[in-house]
């Protein structure tokens, strides 16, 4: 597969899964580009089986090293309905704030796996694929976030 074809085939899902990450729709395409140049001028060749899980690792790691040079904290979404009280949306707020700050801590894998696995239904093989590593360590990285969920609603 030529490197063009490669980018016209996993560029959109990669970039969905960097916007997933970050947020931010200019840093995931940025994080996208950068994920191609680092599989264009890698060594080795890209074995076609994996290079999905090939290039959302890469996405991860780059992602990864953004957050270790931009320590920055992000904007709290809108999350409060209209119907709700004044009073009662500030509570949420407050308290989504601070499920929001102390997961920004997580390792973003475990986060990610989380995520996938309650919000988007994934299967563990699925999001052992998405993750590039086994489905026994995918496994772990839910269970990790799952207890760390729980602390956190018991503090």
């Amino acid at each position: 597969m030529s490197f063009h074809e490669l980018f016209a085939k996993y560029s959109g899902e990669v970039t969905a899964f960097a916007h997933f990450l970050c947020g931010d729709r200019a840093l995931a395409e940025d994080l996208c580009q950068e994920t191609f140049v680092r599989a264009w001028t890698a060594r080795g060749e890209i074995h076609q089986r994996t290079v999905k899980a090939y290039l959302l690792t890469i996405t991860r790691n780059l992602f990864r090293d953004h957050l270790r040079r931009h320590r920055r904290t992000e904007e709290l979404p809108t999350v409060a309905a209209s119907d709700l009280p004044a009073l009662q949306r500030i509570t949420q707020a407050e308290e989504l704030a601070g499920v929001m700050q102390a997961m920004r801590k997580w390792d973003p894998s475990d986060r990610q796996a989380l995520l996938w696995f309650a919000r988007d239904e994934l299967s563990i093989d699925e999001i052992a694929s998405r993750l590039g590593c086994s489905s026994a360590a995918a496994k772990q990285r839910i269970y990790r976030a799952r207890k760390k969920l729980n602390l956190l609603r018991k503090s």
